[in-house]
């Protein structure tokens, strides 16, 4: 590829970002900080890849997911997740019709653009493997007929911490579902002062207005995917990633502290998540510097630790950590 082609694609990027940095902008007028967990969601949008916001109650992921699918002229579902909670609740039912005789289908929330799975680790594993199924197939089966989602479909799921009471942990196998998990933070002192002046009020709250369209997803994702991504860059993807299953490679001595790496899943995503950093940054082009903004979130819920790692409190974000500052980069 030539210069000419990646300063092409660079106008396109520039032209096709706008939207997200104008969504980004108007998100920022409601929520105070937490600039990560936004770009995050954008990236998600734009990979078409779902999203899990983990963080103790209170640090606005609620909020931040409404806001976000207010700001596009698109379906919104919210669904509280609650032990109660039956798989029809959420992808519908068949319900008779005494009149003609016949069954006829009622769609459930599950049925929308972006939905937002509140506390999805309160319900049970029936209710999260219904949704964890429609994320990944992209369609609901009720009864004997398959119905597609539509398009643009989102999930972002937020959870407490496991260690809080009443939840059900999800699965690896189904968190790896999940093109991200965000950790979300508690604000900086001047940030929570800013939150008090703007929320210590009984008016009603200022709400995001719409400011872009499905169709500038549909835009913004055909430019990710023309986005220029060298062969180094590409080999450095691997190399993350093979370090999460076999740490030797890289000199590290920490076998003992990883059950299970990455699968070829977490190459794809961070590919697409390193091309949509770039895409936000209106570039045309992949730095290994989007590689590493991109990691921590695409890797941490990917490698699962053992019991000693447990024991000596290290965490996945450490061993991420350690094989991000070992293998070299391009």
């Amino acid at each position: 590829m030539t210069q000419l082609d990646v300063k092409n694609i660079g106008e396109n990027v520039k032209a096709a970002s706008e939207p997200f940095a104008r969504l980004q902008q108007e998100i920022g007028q409601v929520i105070v900080g937490q600039q990560d967990m936004l770009k995050h969601m954008l990236i998600g949008l734009l990979s078409n890849g779902h999203i899990l916001l983990e963080g103790v109650p209170g640090l606005a992921k609620t909020l931040s997911v409404s806001c976000l699918a207010r700001g596009i002229n698109t379906g919104f579902q919210r669904i509280q997740f609650t032990p109660d909670l039956l798989p029809a609740d959420l992808i519908g039912t068949l319900i008779y019709q005494p009149q003609s005789g016949e069954f006829t289908v009622k769609k459930g929330p599950v049925f929308s653009n972006i939905i937002l799975a509140d506390e999805i680790n309160r319900a049970p594993a029936k209710v999260q493997s219904a949704l964890l199924e429609s994320m990944q197939e992209r369609q609901v089966t009720i009864g004997d007929e398959t119905h597609p989602l539509p398009d643009p479909f989102l999930v972002l799921a937020t959870q407490n911490p496991i260690e809080q009471e009443g939840t059900y942990p999800l699965p690896e196998a189904q968190v790896d579902r999940f093109m991200l998990k965000v950790t979300v933070t508690y604000p900086t002192p001047a940030e929570e002062r800013l939150i008090l002046d703007r929320m210590a009020t009984t008016a009603p709250r200022r709400e995001s207005a719409p400011v872009m369209s499905p169709a500038d997803i549909i835009n913004g994702r055909q430019a990710v995917d023309e986005i220029y991504i060298d062969d180094k860059i590409k080999d450095y993807i691997i190399a993350l990633v093979v370090a999460t299953r076999d740490p030797a490679t890289v000199n590290l001595d920490i076998k003992h502290l990883i059950q299970y790496g990455a699968s070829p899943r977490a190459s794809i995503m961070l590919t697409l998540g390193a091309k949509a950093n770039a895409f936000l940054a209106g570039r045309g082009f992949v730095t290994p510097q989007d590689v590493k903004d991109v990691a921590p979130s695409i890797l941490r819920h990917r490698v699962i630790v053992t019991y000693e790692a447990e024991a000596e409190e290290r965490t996945s974000d450490d061993i991420v950590k350690s094989i991000l500052e070992h293998v070299p980069v391009p």
